[in-house]
């Protein structure tokens, strides 16, 4: 095997893994999967411009998954020893064993070619080369930004929070059906939240920026400008909005809210495991059956897809836990739903090809269906022309509470920053405007994309115990007909 490089050093684990998987296939296993996973994050954070919390965490060890009898089991080892794989392994084929005698329906893996290769992102400023002092102040930094946009809007910020965090993740993946898969991926995020106050009104705004880069990501956000210009805005609307109109009107949701639109009621529900019924006792099912693949359920300008190759994304990879290589999964192509989310569990059952969606978030986590980087395609509309369509209705930019049902079709988003239109202009803004709205009703009331696509990061929770991931979820600013807006109670 070719030297790697300090990112690219499997060391020992790259022996357990091959003995963890000749030993599973020794006691019978037909299939064999060890991971290695070490995930280092380090963290930083401040409240109202002071620092409150700070530290580091190493989470490493490896996984065991088998299939013994038709059944799968899975156990997990943090020590890096060769009886301590060894002992995994084994518990693994005994619960597989176990699980067989009760099993109504074998399971199976879908037959792929996987991949053999070594995936590094090298970061052009390493984190340990920024120190930590220099993290607070670029902290502090942005903080006096938001404080400065907040002033300038007239309002008070009473409630700060913006929290980095900067780390990596390693993964070496073995199977039995030849996948030999190393990655190594920095990511830096951002999590900022702040409540503004003003003549007994208030309003509440969070967001998440995250990216698969070095230190080099945070700088390029520039959160100083990105906050004053975000704290002065939100507090325009505050202190100039008027209440939001109700019925049947025009209505353009900005990129933020497309985003959550799409990661809701696109992404999630086009997850394989969940329409076959596994995730209905922790997250609910889904409105998509087998049937209604190639069924419409948008207008002609709706494309939605899930990508994780994307250069830089937060949930960038470019191999699954299984080993299958990841490309673009389209989940509805103008307005027709096309695609589910697939490992090759999944697959096999439908009689498909895994398309590289397997995904855990530790090493103590197997790998179930995922998201990575769920997101509207652009169109060629600018806001501008968006906008100068309707003669009266709102636009919605961002959005702070949203709540969708367990099958996500029933879907509910309150604006943040928002603003009348008013023959084809927009006017003053506007106090939490509530779109309400079932996601076909949605869908196929788009009847214009812009070209403005952004990304929003964030961590997508799913599964039992639960796992957070990282992903982008995003899209540009749509234009959507005779929707009905309510007013908050």
């Amino acid at each position: 095997m070719a030297r790697r490089g300090k990112e690219e050093r499997g060391g020992p684990q790259e022996d357990l893994l091959r003995s963890a998987v000749e030993r599973a296939l020794s006691l019978g296993a037909k299939y064999a999967e060890a991971r290695y996973q070490l995930d280092y994050h380090e963290e930083v954070s401040l409240r109202n411009g002071y620092p409150v919390a700070g530290g580091f965490s190493v989470n490493s060890g490896i996984a065991v998954r088998v299939i013994v009898d038709g059944a799968m089991g899975f156990a997990s080892t943090n020590r890096m020893k060769q009886n301590s794989v060894r002992n995994a392994v084994e518990r693994a084929v005994a619960l597989a064993k176990a699980s067989a005698r009760l099993l109504k329906r074998p399971i199976g893996m879908s037959e792929e070619t996987l991949g053999r290769d070594r995936v590094v992102v090298r970061p052009r400023i390493r984190f340990e080369n920024v120190d930590l002092q220099d993290r607070v102040e670029a902290l502090k930094v942005a903080d006096q930004g938001l404080l400065d946009g907040a002033r300038r809007a007239g309002v008070e910020a009473p409630s700060r929070f913006i929290g980095l965090t900067c780390g990596f993740t390693e993964k070496h993946v073995i199977n039995s059906d030849g996948a030999d898969v190393y990655s190594w991926i920095p990511r830096v995020a951002v999590s900022f939240y702040y409540q503004l106050s003003s003549d007994g009104r208030s309003i509440f705004r969070h967001k998440d920026l995250g990216e698969s880069r070095g230190w080099e990501g945070f700088e390029r956000w520039r959160l100083d400008d990105y906050l004053n210009e975000d704290a002065g805005a939100v507090g325009h609307v505050l202190r100039k909005a008027v209440e939001p109109p109700e019925g049947e009107m025009d209505v353009v949701l900005g990129p933020e809210v497309v985003g959550l639109i799409c990661h809701e009621s696109a992404g999630h529900p086009g997850e394989a495991d969940r329409m076959l019924g596994r995730e209905a006792a922790q997250a609910g099912e889904t409105y998509i059956k087998p049937e209604l693949l190639g069924a419409g359920i948008g207008s002609e300008v709706v494309t939605v897809v899930d990508d994780p190759t994307i250069p830089g994304s937060y949930g960038f990879y470019i191999y699954d836990e299984e080993g299958v290589r990841a490309r673009e999964r389209v989940l509805i192509d103008k307005g027709v739903l096309r695609e589910l989310l697939q490992n090759r569990e999944t697959a096999a059952i439908l009689g498909t090809k895994s398309n590289g969606a397997s995904r855990a978030s530790s090493y103590d986590r197997e790998p179930i269906v995922r998201m990575a980087n769920t997101y509207m395609k652009p169109g060629d509309h600018t806001l501008e022309e968006l906008i100068e369509g309707i003669d009266f209705g709102v636009y919605i930019k961002t959005y702070s509470e949203w709540n969708i049902d367990d099958k996500r079709w029933n879907q509910r988003y309150t604006g943040v920053e928002a603003y009348l239109i008013r023959n084809g202009r927009l006017a003053e803004p506007v106090y939490k405007p509530i779109l309400e709205i079932t996601t076909k009703g949605l869908y196929s009331s788009i009847d214009a994309v812009g070209k403005d696509l952004e990304m929003t990061a964030g961590y997508c929770g799913k599964g039992e115990p639960m796992q957070a991931i990282p992903v982008w979820f995003g899209g540009p600013s749509v234009r959507v007909r005779k929707v009905r807006l309510l007013r908050p109670t």
